[in-house]
């Protein structure tokens, strides 16, 4: 993915511009419609898998939300989840082609299976938004996250975690999946971080992000370089995070080596504060959800001032060039910063994390 503009810059433009009232639909107004359609609108959002919590929990209520704010409740959205499966994804899409829906938000299983779908969006001119994955076909524009640098993110936590003992050290990383654009972006910016700096014995791509596939993989590696020489690991996300450190528990580890994560679910937040997982990488969905809803209703009202203020970053796919987009920040998540990320901005109280399992060690790091 190549990016043209700072990702920071575009965020925070886009935050002040839905602060000052100028995305259309922020005061629920419907005098602002275009002619052509107006707040009676349907967003059609297909997102990939419920192993990550997030899509349920977060994605999806968020933008239904938002969606009805900027249209003084006469939009709506129909959802529909994949369970990473791309072939029950493109039937999804069919049929949101076919219900007529005004736009789709796609969050792809697979980003070039679902080219095709796209496609016949196109042609039956529903706007087509990349969301989360960046989509192969003829997408109207992609809002996420900067994937290189969580990547990055990663990668340096986990150099900076082992300290002098990192050019020695043997560490073990455990990808994304294959079908997965954002997982090679991951390991892209991981590699920029760990190569020459780490000895890399083992390298998984984890098939369909399935975190039994990754434990799988990781007795595997214990096997083959041995429990105790396997001195870090890096994981693409939480769901493999917790399965790696499953596998190391089970082989018998007497200290856990610091493994990586990303996503910030809640158990892999109490893992940190257990201090069993070392980070995660804390991606405000809100953020993202939201501005994936301004861009979908400003796109079928046919608002270009306010979708081009929301998409002055450009990223390339396999098939598109120069496509619009959003590029959302992100913050490595440690036990130093649990009150600053994730409980300041709403997604866990301290009761939901501190629960009796963890009390002791949220006390111990000021956590309550």
């Amino acid at each position: 993915m190549r990016r043209t503009a700072i990702a920071l810059a575009a965020s925070a433009s886009a935050v002040s511009l839905a602060a000052c009232g100028v995305i259309s639909g922020a005061s629920g107004s419907s005098s602002s419609a275009s002619p052509k359609k107006g707040n009676d609108i349907t967003v059609g959002l297909l997102l990939p898998e419920k192993e990550n919590p997030r899509y349920d929990k977060f994605d999806y209520p968020i933008i239904k939300s938002q969606v009805a704010n900027l249209t003084s409740n006469k939009g709506k959205v129909v959802y529909a989840n994949a369970d990473a499966d791309a072939d029950k994804q493109n039937q999804q899409l069919d049929q949101m082609v076919a219900d007529k829906v005004d736009v789709l938000l796609v969050d792809a299983v697979d980003s070039k299976a679902i080219a095709s779908g796209i496609k016949k969006a196109k042609d039956a001119g529903i706007p087509v938004i990349a969301y989360d994955r960046l989509a192969q076909g003829p997408i109207d524009a992609y809002i996420s996250f900067d994937n290189e640098l969580v990547g990055q993110v990663q990668g340096r936590a986990l150099v900076e975690a082992l300290g002098s003992r990192a050019s020695t050290s043997k560490i073990v990383m455990m990808n994304g999946s294959p079908t997965d654009p954002n997982a090679a972006q991951f390991k892209e910016g991981a590699l920029s971080e760990l190569q020459s700096k780490v000895n890399i014995v083992k390298s998984f791509d984890t098939k369909d992000w399935q975190p039994e596939n990754a434990k799988r993989n990781m007795q595997e590696s214990i096997r083959a370089v041995g429990l105790s020489n396997i001195a870090g690991v890096y994981s693409a996300n939480d769901g493999l995070a917790g399965a790696v450190i499953d596998a190391l528990k089970e082989a018998g580890v007497s200290k856990l080596p610091p493994v990586t994560g990303q996503d910030a679910s809640l158990d892999a937040v109490q893992r940190i504060v257990a201090g069993e997982q070392y980070m995660s990488v804390y991606k405000s969905y809100p953020q993202e959800a939201n501005n994936a809803a301004e861009m979908a209703v400003a796109k079928v009202q046919g608002h270009s001032i306010e979708f081009d203020a929301l998409t002055r970053d450009k990223v390339d796919s396999p098939t598109e060039q120069k496509i619009p987009s959003m590029l959302v920040p992100v913050v490595a998540l440690t036990k130093e910063n649990i009150k600053d990320t994730v409980i300041q901005d709403g997604i866990y109280t301290v009761q939901d994390i501190c629960t009796t399992q963890y009390k002791a060690d949220c006390t111990a790091i000021g956590l309550k």
